[in-house]
């Protein structure tokens, strides 16, 4: 069975199953990564709640939003798109967080049909974009107290990663279908992404 959206987009239920697990597990991951309390390898538990939350608004909205790009952009040029967790991947992301680093790749949007060397890139290319634009809604949020603040600088710190990240021209990741397309339009999104990723990562951080 599969349901349709008045785009014209469909999501079969093993897309969205897969979907709202690889949701959950990130914003989990995540939460538990933030939640380690330095130089005892414990977790601060009382505070795991608020954690997972806020990943969920934040962590979670970043990686679906960067799939569902990649899919309507490979829908819009006619391809078959859908999007598969890896199951493995979800595993060792739990894992990893729990010994205090996140290794995630909760799967990936697979489309199918004829395309050329642009629309692949372009395909590609909407990922790391939508991470972009989302950081830049989630910055003003940095300069508010309390909760506001907190989704804010989380918000901006996993959108501009997600970005950094998948820009990197290796692999089955983003950067490299971009770049093999257009090496200029590459360095344009991965320069910047990369410098800000490296400053939220030094300066601002996540708590």
């Amino acid at each position: 069975m599969s349901y349709a959206i008045r785009s014209g987009i469909a999501f079969s239920e093993k897309e969205l199953l897969d979907l709202a697990a690889a949701w959950i597990v990130l914003s989990v991951a995540f939460a538990l990564l933030i939640a380690r309390e330095p130089g005892t390898g414990g977790f601060d538990v009382a505070a795991m709640p608020r954690w997972t939350a806020l990943s969920f608004v934040t962590v979670g909205v970043a990686f679906l939003l960067h799939e569902l790009a990649h899919k309507v952009v490979a829908i819009r040029f006619g391809q078959v798109a859908e999007f598969r967790a890896d199951y493995s991947m979800l595993f060792l992301a739990i894992m990893s967080a729990l010994i205090g680093f996140l290794f995630a790749a909760p799967g990936a949007v697979y489309h199918r049909g004829r395309i050329t060397l642009r629309e692949n890139g372009l395909v590609a290319l909407a990922g790391p974009v939508t991470n972009l634009a989302l950081a830049a809604l989630f910055l003003p949020l940095m300069f508010l107290p309390g909760v506001a603040g907190d989704v804010g600088r989380l918000g901006v710190w996993i959108n501009v990663f997600l970005a950094a990240f998948n820009m990197i021209p290796y692999g089955p990741l983003d950067g490299k279908s971009v770049k093999d397309w257009n090496t200029s339009v590459f360095v344009l999104v991965f320069v910047p992404s990369l410098l800000l990723a490296l400053y939220v990562i030094l300066f601002v951080g996540f708590r």
